[in-house]
């Protein structure tokens, strides 16, 4: 199977295309590699994705997809059998200061990815979402059922837009298609705007580590490898166009899974682990919600370990430390 991955050299997206790659796959990649965080770590994870594919799986493309041309230009005599969108402008709180960009990757660039999808015919696409579109939901673990029209914040608001566009695009076209709303994904290779990367940082300099709502928050942190997982495990198995009601409501060919961990952590218990992973406590500057925020994440995966049997097996007791080691490799500490 050729695979084209979009946002391959992102967190996600690079340690996807190195599954697919390590059972036998070839993959397509393409990455604008904007700088909305150090482009640098971007092309370490390019490097390595490389440096592990065998000769002639993996091809790079570098081309911003929500540039319809451009994107055409990229994908131009390349065929491949499935997509795996996991490229966005993410981020819940730049979204406060720059929602054109949101508007222009993960709007104007989903549809792109749709249409590719519709006119080539292809068998699935799997795309990302996120546990922010639950919002100012209530009611844990949160559900595919329950309710995601209270946006916290744009960023969220488009990941929603997605799945109706996607929902669109099944129903009319018989697009198999599988949304994932992904909780709070950390380890090794991760992305320098989330806070365990903040926290390592500053607790390795000695600085001040900002931590909201006095501390009184929970993640359902969800380690790389279990995503991962379960990403490969919901491209091999696409929706049926059945007529039957899907995981997230519908009845086309698009189902819709929360891919989490299912153990929700405080936030100060995160914390801990990190300050015993790096030996070394951390100052906390306690500070009132940001914009955007909520208090609590939590993934009822009932339904994704129901049909494809995702399983998260790794804690942070075993995550965090992870993490550790390779963030003190990486930047040399």
């Amino acid at each position: 199977m050729r695979v084209l991955v979009t946002g391959v050299a992102g967190f996600i997206g690079a340690a996807v295309a190195d599954a697919l790659l390590a059972r036998g796959d070839a993959v397509i990649g393409l990455d604008n590699l904007n700088p909305y965080y150090e482009v640098a770590l971007k092309e370490a994870r390019l490097a390595r994705v490389a440096g592990n594919a065998p000769s002639g799986a993996f091809a790079f493309k570098r081309a911003d997809f929500s540039d319809e041309a451009a994107l055409a230009d990229a994908l131009e005599g390349e065929d491949f059998d499935r997509i795996v969108h996991l490229g966005a402008q993410a981020g819940v709180r730049y979204s406060l200061d720059n929602p054109m960009a949101y508007a222009r990757s993960n709007l104007v660039g989903h549809l792109a990815l749709l249409e590719t999808a519709r006119h080539r015919q292809l068998p699935h696409m799997v795309y990302a979402s996120s546990s922010s579109v639950y919002g100012a939901n209530r009611k844990t673990p949160f559900a595919t059922e329950d309710r995601t029209d209270r946006p916290m914040s744009l960023y969220a608001a488009t990941k929603k837009a997605d799945e109706l566009m996607s929902e669109t695009y099944a129903h009319l076209y018989r697009l198999p298609l599988t949304g994932l709303r992904f909780f709070t994904v950390y380890g090794p290779w991760g992305r320098p705007d989330m806070a365990l990367w903040r926290f390592a940082e500053r607790i390795f300099a000695g600085e001040p580590i900002p931590v909201y709502n006095g501390g009184e928050m929970s993640r359902d942190f969800t380690y790389i490898d279990d995503i991962v997982a379960g990403v490969l495990a919901c491209l091999d198995k696409p929706p049926e166009d059945n007529e039957q009601e899907k995981p997230g409501g519908s009845i086309a060919p698009h189902t819709i899974y929360n891919i989490g961990n299912n153990n929700p952590e405080q936030l100060m218990t995160m914390i801990s682990a990190l300050e015993s992973a790096i030996g070394k406590k951390a100052q906390i500057d306690y500070l009132a919600m940001q914009p955007g925020d909520v208090p609590t994440t939590y993934a009822d995966i009932s339904a994704i370990a129901r049909n494809v049997g995702y399983a998260p097996t790794t804690s942070i007791a075993e995550g965090i430390p992870a993490f550790v080691n390779w963030f003190r490799e990486y930047r040399g500490l």
